[in-house]
């Protein structure tokens, strides 16, 4: 009997499991350069998306990866998964092979193809919120405050629910610095920074830094000055959280708080 019951239970979960994974899809290395694009753009410029089966009207969170414009790979944080909402993760070029402005227009495609085909997957083209790590929160600031980029590719700003990046560069991106030949440590404030767009008619941000003082060099400063010049021009939904104790790699405890945020705008 007891191997009977225990045969049950390890069939029921199994079900369970079956029944869990067929909830939701993976596809994998979605093109969004273009027919046009060298053959950079087509190894770079590709997104994964993941989303729910059987459901319509879902928000999608486009989660762009960190690494200094310079490395790293398109990837869906795990603990974003199961809960009802697609998430796309986008990879793009990187420096040296392609410039920051052209790295920022990668971002911008692919929101343009989140907004031109989720509708085909289920989901509310309307109801797309940016996020993500250190460079990937750069590029969702820069799409979020200057309007050209959005505009550029036909993605009306209404579309983006919210942005939530994590320990973004707000000043321009050393990166972009470098490209100047400026020092790493010698701040500018250009059209390579999201502070030089601050304006009221942004969508929502909520900024999520480490703790001021385990953090990159004056990166919760930066988001700090970002919160309070949004407030004095007018924005009405800008939220700064500082995450005591831990340093740049706070991608996990800022997770569930981007959860919370996406909950709040869908209500």
């Amino acid at each position: 009997m007891k191997n009977f019951l225990l045969s049950v239970l390890f069939s029921c979960l199994l079900l369970v499991a079956q029944a869990q994974q067929a909830a939701y899809q993976l596809k994998e290395n979605i093109s969004y350069a273009g027919k046009e694009a060298d053959a950079y753009s087509q190894e770079r410029c590709v997104l994964d998306l993941y989303f729910p089966t059987g459901k319509k009207d879902f928000v999608t969170v486009l989660w762009f990866h960190g690494g200094g414009l310079t490395g790293g790979n398109k990837e869906i944080p795990a603990f974003l998964k199961d809960k009802g909402i697609a998430v796309i993760g986008v990879g793009y070029r990187l420096s040296p092979k392609a410039k920051v402005e052209d790295i920022i227009q990668d971002a911008a495609k692919a929101v343009q193809w989140a907004y031109q085909h989720l509708e085909t997957y289920g989901g509310n083209k309307n109801k797309l919120v940016l996020s993500g790590h250190s460079a990937g929160g750069y590029l969702n600031l820069m799409l979020a405050l200057n309007p050209r980029y959005l505009k550029e590719v036909a993605v009306p700003e209404q579309a983006i629910l919210g942005i939530v990046p994590f320990s973004p560069q707000c000043i321009t991106h050393f990166t972009a610095r470098a490209e100047q030949k400026v020092d790493i440590n010698q701040p500018v404030i250009d059209a390579l920074a999201p502070l030089f767009w601050v304006r009221k008619e942004a969508s929502p941000i909520t900024l999520i830094t480490g703790d001021r003082e385990l953090e990159m060099v004056g990166r919760y400063e930066e988001n700090a000055y970002l919160a309070r010049m949004l407030k004095i021009v007018g924005h009405q939904q800008v939220k700064l959280i500082e995450l005591d104790g831990y340093d740049h790699n706070m991608v996990y405890p800022g997770l569930p708080l981007l959860w919370k945020e996406i909950q709040n705008w869908s209500k």
